[in-house]
């Protein structure tokens, strides 16, 4: 039988740490009768099997089968070794090596195994807020190092006690090096504190918790990657309190239900949407309201759905199991801020806000907001790409230089490569503030760290005043190169369905620097990673007050109709005009004649703003995008009428806007109903880019149309486009593993930066 006998090494990369997976190696081993040793090291997990070559062939057969819920296996390398006799097969050490290629589990839900011990009273940790095992709880929120070990996560602080340290030993128990391992006697502990931070007396702080939200008190509550702000949401009084503290007026909140049954009390579900929630991310998921529900109006003004997701904490059920139909969880900051993460950051800003606060003694080293994602068009689409999502990177279809993509100033992220991965961070958020700008720069430091990647360029926005640009022109001895915004969104989109091009890229949003240095985002490229060509793109009007036109819509609606009618504008009998009163609009029409602080721009997203501003929908926003999307809710999807439109030139061709500002005009003041106009206004934006797309097959021969851009987050357009696209014969593109926004635009410069650098 020794002679019988042949041994291998195999080297296992991909999301091998912290998942259970030297257990599940050690227990197939002894299954298939194999000796040998596995240990965790700074690449992934090494081991060595001795055995018969038939047992050996069936085990590796085995691994991607019934490897544990939580890894992922990305590459197996194999090579023969000399046997050398093992007796038996062991788990040992964890070794280091001069290289860091693992993966790193996401944070995800507590598994039901560790939530039916929770509810047992019989068992030892029986409403134990921080229960968890190898399966699920945090793992990229209280990392600081790798390999994945104890003493380089948060953990490190709480030593085991006996009944712990033994489960963490014993290979057959589903606790076996899951390094968030604790319970009551050794682990984390919650406090319950006042608004000044000084601790509540009381024997069960979560309990007590519960009884000041049902008063309508305001508490914010430290979970897995940061700290939320909870109230009541059937509790009108507290969520408006909330909003006034928060200076959040009227963009959504999100809510937290405690079961499926209380979902479906308030929102419709689909088949895929509850896939979606009930996911291991969960993340949020939007959700069709239902009429009358229990539910203060204030939660989600304006808007048919909410952003509703279930509890993926031990903390979170302990809550919700008191009965409340939902409580609101938005993110613990004041608008703008990143995340509050550290109990005595969250006293000092956040005492203004909360009445009490739910603080616990574990750290947490890197903030991860919630994800928000949607289901349409007939697949996934994240809106905001971090918990339960991030580190796992995108997969590429080739290799690449290691990169850093630095991102643009809205809903940033940081993208880092290596070699067919690329790592897209969490959510960081607007770059407008020291305090997001420094979250920026602790990310790409923490990131660096523990991927071991030492960038050889660094990519970034064409605009040079953003934060993020501004970061990237720092670093000295790298390459830095500059993308252009919408070719980024192209580029991304391409990326993540592992295509090369060329495409015709629809690359649709609010604002973006072209290379002609005016305000683009109504852009139709012909693009690949190396380049892009301006095919066709919305006729440019002025942006009256620049960026004050963003949050102004009525100053883009004026613009517009300077464009459509010239001096007849300021007398068309526009209910929002009037309202107005003549000086306003006289001011702009002449900042705009003397071209004072008035940049052109193509974009559509100010073209949605107009458009809803004329309607009398939204004169003025209290946040990004709100006009364009009350503009979505409130159409009329059996109305299938549509306005006159037409583009002119060939190279680039010029989308002429003026025949759709006249026609909703000429609605308006005929008394069509808004729901009407949307309807036909979003009909037009269909056929207008399908046969100019098609215009574009009969001059380039290409066939392959990629979606990209925050107007894409538009259901309606989203889902009638690509069903007229698909019905012109083009093979279509969109984003399904990282948002269509701008939180997914550091993919794309990187590979187009990437590109660059390959070709020269």
């Amino acid at each position: 039988m020794t002679d019988a006998r042949t041994a291998y090494r195999l080297e296992i990369n991909g999301i091998v740490q912290g998942v259970g997976f030297r257990p599940f190696i050690y227990q197939l081993a002894n299954h298939h009768g194999l000796m040998g040793e596995v240990a965790n090291t700074a690449t992934g997990v090494s081991l060595v099997l001795e055995g018969l070559e038939t047992d050996i062939r069936q085990f590796i057969d085995d691994l991607p089968n019934k490897k544990p819920p939580l890894a992922h296996i990305v590459e197996v390398s194999e090579t023969p070794e000399a046997v050398k006799g093992f007796a038996a097969f062991s788990i040992v050490k964890s070794r280091g090596s001069a290289t860091r290629a693992t993966l790193i589990s996401p944070d995800v839900m507590v598994c039901e195994d560790c939530l039916a011990e929770m509810r047992d009273p019989v068992d030892r940790r029986f409403g134990y807020p921080f229960i968890n095992c190898t399966n699920c709880g945090p793992r990229y929120t209280i990392i600081d190092d790798i390999p994945y070990d104890r003493p380089k996560t948060s953990m490190r602080r709480f030593r085991m006690c006996p009944m712990c340290q033994a489960e963490y030993d014993d290979p057959d128990n589903r606790r076996f090096h899951a390094q968030p391992n604790a319970c009551a006697v050794c682990g984390p502990q919650v406090t319950l504190c006042d608004a000044g931070g000084k601790a509540v007396d009381t024997d069960d702080p979560i309990a007590e918790a519960a009884n000041r939200l049902r008063q309508g008190r305001i508490v914010a509550i430290k979970g897995l990657g940061g700290f939320h702000l909870a109230v009541d949401a059937t509790h009108a009084d507290a969520v408006s309190r909330l909003r006034r503290r928060k200076h959040r007026e009227e963009k959504p909140l999100a809510l937290m239900c405690s079961s499926l049954d209380r979902i479906r009390e308030i929102a419709r579900v689909q088949t895929a949407e509850e896939r979606l929630l009930v996911s291991i991310q969960r993340p949020i998921v939007l959700l069709e309201k239902r009429d009358h529900t229990a539910i203060a109006d204030s939660v989600s003004p304006r808007n048919r759905y909410f952003g509703i997701m279930l509890p993926y904490t031990p903390l979170h059920h302990l809550l919700l199991d008191v009965g409340f139909v939902a409580l609101v969880m938005t993110s613990a900051n004041l608008s703008e801020e990143p995340i509050a993460i550290d109990n005595a950051e969250a006293f000092g800003r956040l005492g203004g806000i909360a009445d009490d606060f739910l603080v616990h003694d574990r750290d947490i080293l890197l903030r991860s907001d919630d994800s928000i994602v949607r289901h349409s068009a007939g697949h996934m689409r994240p809106i905001r790409r971090s918990r339960g999502y991030v580190p796992v990177p995108v997969f590429l279809k080739d290799d690449m230089p290691p990169v850093l993509a630095c991102g643009a100033e809205l809903k940033n992220t940081v993208c880092l490569t290596r070699g067919r991965q690329a790592f897209v961070s969490q959510h960081i958020g607007d770059m407008e503030n020291r305090a997001t700008d420094d979250f920026f720069r602790l990310t790409v430091d923490h990131l660096k760290r523990i991927l071991d990647i030492d960038p050889q360029v660094v990519a970034c926005d064409l605009h040079p005043d953003y934060m993020s640009t501004r970061y990237a022109r720092e670093l000295r001895g790298i390459a830095c190169i500059a993308v252009q915004h919408h070719h980024a969104h192209i580029a991304a989109c391409m990326a993540e369905n592992k295509v090369d091009g060329p495409v015709i890229g629809l690359s649709f949003d609010g604002t973006g620097l072209g290379t002609d240095g005016t305000v683009w985002g109504g852009e139709v490229l012909v693009a690949d990673y190396h380049t892009f060509t301006r095919a066709a793109h919305l006729a440019p009007v002025p942006m009256p007050g620049s960026t004050a036109a963003i949050k102004e819509p009525w100053r883009m609606a004026v613009a517009h109709l300077n464009a459509a009618f010239g001096e007849e504008a300021g007398s068309l009998r526009l209910p929002f005009l009037r309202s107005l009163g003549r000086q306003p609009v006289e001011t702009m029409m002449a900042m705009m004649e003397k071209q004072i602080n008035s940049p052109l721009t193509s974009s559509l997203g100010r073209l949605f703003d107009a458009v809803a501003a004329i309607t009398g929908l939204r004169g003025q926003v209290a946040f990004e995008g709100q006009a364009a999307m009350e503009l979505e809710m409130i159409l009329d999807a059996a109305e299938s009428g549509s306005y006159d439109f037409f583009w002119e030139g060939d190279g680039p061709c010029r989308i002429a806007t003026v025949p759709i500002i006249q026609a909703v005009v000429r609605d308006v003041e005929r008394g069509v109903s808004p729901h009407t106009i949307s309807a036909r206004f979003h009909n037009t934006l269909i056929l207008l880019f399908d046969q100019l797309c098609r215009h574009l097959r009969s001059t380039t021969g290409i066939d392959r149309v990629a979606l990209s851009g925050g107007v894409f987050q538009n259901h309606r357009l989203l889902v009638g486009l690509a069903a007229a696209l698909k019905a012109s014969g083009f093979d279509l593109l969109t984003h399904r593993l990282v948002p269509t926004n701008d939180g997914g635009l550091s993919l794309g410069q990187a590979v187009v930066a990437a590109a660059t650098v390959t070709e020269s």
